[in-house]
């Protein structure tokens, strides 16, 4: 999936960069938080990869964010890159067979955190010493860290080759081991590349805050990839509502509300951050310009109060300033291009990960939403369920050879079925990926 490098916009301050008043609008009818959801158009899924079991006999994998590299030489050849958590990082081909596992790293001495691999994107064309090659790009959330793949496709296994270099890749958001060891780490990630100067970066996101970091990428002599910090900004964690009032998304007392799924669009340079119980935030990539709120979740303005014996936010009454498309969290975001017309057309795809839909907005026509969809259990025997609590997405609309020549969209499966039972009995975490044809989707949602 080749990533078109971004605009540049005019210095704005940083700290002018959030407009209230475009979250702040008129209040208008949505469901509410504990409603039903419209009825959507169904779309099933064609392939689905194995579990991946979070618990210590399953290596503590967790399936979670999900990139699309397409093998220009050979589209049938092409594969899908996904995270695991702590189980490290998985290639798939486009049968969803597994055909490549790389270990998160271990932790550096007896008690710390170990490598967990949170996010994941890809950059086309990474100048390097010797030439240009893909990368994928992801974001360690138990060493907050970026850790950096060469894609060699003339690997007859070792198809994703670990080029960090060690020595040039710094710790985000923390000063120390006992600092990364409390969690607050790189967690969401998109990459691009800047079209004026052909440097390639990475934003990340803080756990547990509302942190925002740009990374430039850093190819070496040797072949290996570090990265330096360009600039940092944050998002705003409370909101003055149409009636006045302040409102702070309620959370665990010492988290502030944050952000996982980003993406870059490649033709514009804008970078869209979901805040999870907040909404999707539109800004520039290298993090210079105003955010604007172009999306809130349903339950935005809803009043919450810490629980701790349930450890859940008990809600009050919703005053009515939500949104109406997207159910918090808001997670997977992704880019879909039209074919025909890649600079202009086409569309954002959100997961609505408290309804188990997607939302469609417009590119073209200021993110104005066009529709949704739900990825639903397949109805053959042995065909894959659907997505249920999804957290990542990647689509293209590249032909990927004969099994998706209209393109692909990928989904993480938060609750994958049939259940699978452990040693005592009990249902495992059961994670996985579903790999939807995009020309079905088409069709099913009129896109």
């Amino acid at each position: 999936m080749r990533v078109i490098p971004s605009r540049r916009t005019p210095v704005v301050a940083a700290a002018a960069m959030v407009a209230l008043g475009a979250i702040a609008g008129p209040a208008h009818a949505h469901a509410d938080h504990g409603g039903t959801t419209p009825s959507l158009p169904r779309v099933t899924a064609s392939v689905e990869t194995p579990s991946l079991f979070d618990d210590e006999a399953g290596g503590n994998a967790n399936a979670d964010d999900p990139a699309i590299w397409r093998n220009a030489r050979n589209p049938d050849a092409s594969l899908v890159i996904a995270t695991a958590k702590e189980g490290g990082l998985r290639v798939y081909d486009l049968d969803g067979r597994q055909v490549q596992s790389l270990p998160a790293p271990a932790p550096p001495r007896e008690g710390d955190k170990p490598g967990r691999f949170n996010n994941v994107d890809l950059i086309s064309g990474l100048r390097f010493p010797d030439g240009r090659h893909d990368v994928a790009v992801v974001s360690d959330r138990g060493r907050d860290q970026l850790r950096v793949y060469r894609i060699d496709p003339k690997r007859p296994t070792a198809l994703l080759v670990d080029v960090t270099d060690e020595t040039a890749a710094p710790q985000f958001f923390s000063t120390g081991q006992d600092e990364v060891n409390d969690q607050r780490t790189a967690y969401g990630l998109a990459a691009y590349t800047d079209r004026r100067s052909g440097r390639s970066y990475a934003v990340t996101s803080r756990r547990h805050a509302t942190d925002l970091a740009l990374a430039e990428l850093l190819p070496n002599a040797r072949g290996k990839v570090g990265y330096r910090t360009v600039r940092t900004t944050s998002l705003p964690a409370s909101f003055t509502l149409p009636n006045g009032t302040t409102w702070t998304p309620c959370g665990e007392p010492g988290e502030r509300p944050q952000v996982e799924g980003m993406v870059v669009d490649p033709d514009t340079g804008d970078l869209y951050a979901g805040q999870e119980d907040v909404g999707i935030w539109k800004l520039d990539a290298d993090l210079r310009s105003p955010a604007r709120l172009v999306e809130k979740v349903r339950s935005f303005g809803v009043p919450g109060t810490w629980n701790p014996e349930t450890e859940e936010c008990d809600a009050g009454a919703d005053p009515g300033f939500g949104g109406r498309h997207v159910s918090a969290d808001v997670e997977g975001l992704t880019i879909w291009r039209d074919p025909k017309q890649p600079g202009r057309r086409g569309y954002l795809l959100a997961s609505s990960q408290g309804d188990d839909t997607f939302a469609v907005f417009d590119r073209e026509h200021g993110n104005a939403y066009v529709g949704g969809f739900r990825i639903g259990d397949g109805t053959k025997p042995g065909s894959p369920d659907g997505s249920q609590e999804c957290d990542g997405a990647a689509v293209t609309t590249a032909p990927l050879g004969k099994r998706f020549p209209n393109g692909l969209l990928v989904v993480q499966d938060g609750h994958n079925t049939p259940a699978t039972t452990g040693a005592d009995g009990e249902a495992r975490t059961d994670t996985d990926f579903k790999f939807v044809d995009l020309g079905l989707l088409k069709r099913a949602a009129r896109l």
